[in-house]
């Protein structure tokens, strides 16, 4: 009886089997028809895709690939013959396509019994992906335009973005398939850079680091996205608080794109905020014995000095502090000699006088009975008057970056008595 039973259960499981195979032959004919219907061709091989006894044989996939290749053919047929068309499932299927027939390979590539790989997919498919490759372009273009659309419109559609990265980062996928190692796409495909740009970008949106660290890199070398592709990778390895990787990105950027400021402002920061005014300096300086005329490297020396002054102040090295604003003001004065349009600078030094002016004050005498605080009061006036010129200068150049210069121009009319000019300041304020 048991024996029985036993042989009623393999016939079950031989049917069972059989069912399966025949579900992706059935899918595959269905496919090739005239006038295929694909949801049916899908449901069979998405049953045959998650069953035990088909999802590790390559045909299984190589007829999913195939159901979508032809999905686009279809799609494509019916915008030739200019009938109504789906675009997005050509985008969809060329990307579908692709997974598909990737893990075709990855499972016709495991050697037989005998140790011999016998791919017989990988020539028809890889040809296949070659020419569909450029809809993903396509894909990751319109997806892109959507999700940013969305964004603009202040709705939620993250999911544009996803499949934006996806259709640009297969494109990139197939460049370092082992499918194409032959066609060197890495080196031949003059386009793979930006389109790797766009996949940090997209990734960089979404918060995808992990996806930023993947694709941005393969379009750092690039002259006209290079730079921006490496800001994406620094920005991805702060995010994650890889702070080695990220200081090491930040000198890796100043060293193959000087003329971006990103790179050299981030580090600097890193070494102010980090009280590593040494190294700070020691860098700045070694970045304008290369390029002395760089009003960028200029005005971070000041800014440098600027911010040292500050933690001197707290430490009560009043002397050195005193020193290190008089630098301040040199640089942020070489900075407008070479640019006389670098408005932060001017509004820099705006704030310098009015920082000397206010360590004067603490000094000075309060007593207006004493000989002395007529003195004084000339002396604190000159530091304002000082201030004055850049603060306007700043906002003649950028009015309205208000932050520039309202605030510094509020404390320089009131201190020299300018009521009609301390009013329009006042209600600007106010506004």
């Amino acid at each position: 009886m048991k024996r029985v039973f036993f042989s009623v259960v393999l016939l079950l499981a031989a049917n069972f089997i059989f069912a399966q195979e025949k579900n992706v032959k059935e899918a595959k004919s269905i496919a090739n028809e005239m006038n295929p219907d694909f949801a049916k061709a899908e449901q069979l091989i998405n049953e045959a895709l998650t069953n035990p006894e088909t999802k590790d044989k390559p045909e299984t996939w190589n007829v999913a690939g195939m159901i979508q290749k032809r999905r686009s053919e279809k799609e494509m047929e019916n915008a030739y013959l200019r009938k109504p068309y789906d675009t997005l499932q050509v985008y969809n299927s060329a990307l579908d396509m692709c997974k598909y027939y990737f893990k075709c390979d990855e499972l016709a590539q495991i050697p037989n019994e005998k140790g011999k790989i016998k791919n017989k997919y990988r020539k028809s498919n890889s040809a296949s992906i070659l020419a569909e490759r450029p809809n993903l372009i396509n894909g990751g273009i319109q997806y892109y335009n959507m999700y940013l659309d969305q964004e603009q419109k202040g709705g939620e559609h993250p999911e544009y973005g996803k499949k934006a990265l996806e259709c640009f980062g297969m494109y990139i996928d197939i460049a370092t398939h082992p499918m194409f190692e032959k066609e060197n796409l890495l080196q031949t495909d003059t386009l793979l850079p930006q389109i790797a740009y766009y996949a940090g970008l997209t990734a960089t949106k979404l918060e995808d680091y992990n996806g930023v660290l993947k694709y941005a890199p393969y379009a750092q070398d690039d002259k006209e996205v290079g730079m921006y592709a490496m800001e994406f990778v620094s920005s991805a390895l702060k995010a994650q608080g890889d702070t080695a990787k990220w200081i090491a990105s930040l000198k890796e950027g100043i060293q193959k794109y000087p003329q971006h400021s990103f790179f050299f402002g981030h580090l600097i920061d890193y070494y102010s905020n980090n009280n590593k005014y040494d190294e700070a300096m020691a860098f700045a300086d070694d970045m304008l014995s290369k390029d002395p005329k760089n009003t960028f490297y200029l005005y971070v020396k000041g800014y440098l000095y600027h911010n040292l002054y500050s933690k001197l102040k707290e430490e009560k090295k009043d002397a050195e502090a005193t020193e290190a604003l008089n630098n301040a003001i040199e640089y942020y004065k070489k900075t407008i000699e070479v640019d006389p349009n670098y408005a932060e600078a001017y509004s820099n030094l705006g704030l310098v006088y009015c920082i000397q002016a206010q360590d004067f004050s603490e000094n000075a005498t309060t007593d207006v009975n004493d000989p002395k605080y007529k003195e004084d009061q000339i002396a604190l006036k000159k530091y304002y008057e000082n201030a004055k010129p850049y603060y306007e200068k700043a906002r003649e150049l950028k009015p309205d970056q208000k932050d520039l210069w309202i605030q510094g121009l509020y404390r320089v009319y009131y201190n020299l008595g300018m009521g009609t000019e301390f009013e329009e300041i006042e209600k600007l304020m106010n506004m």
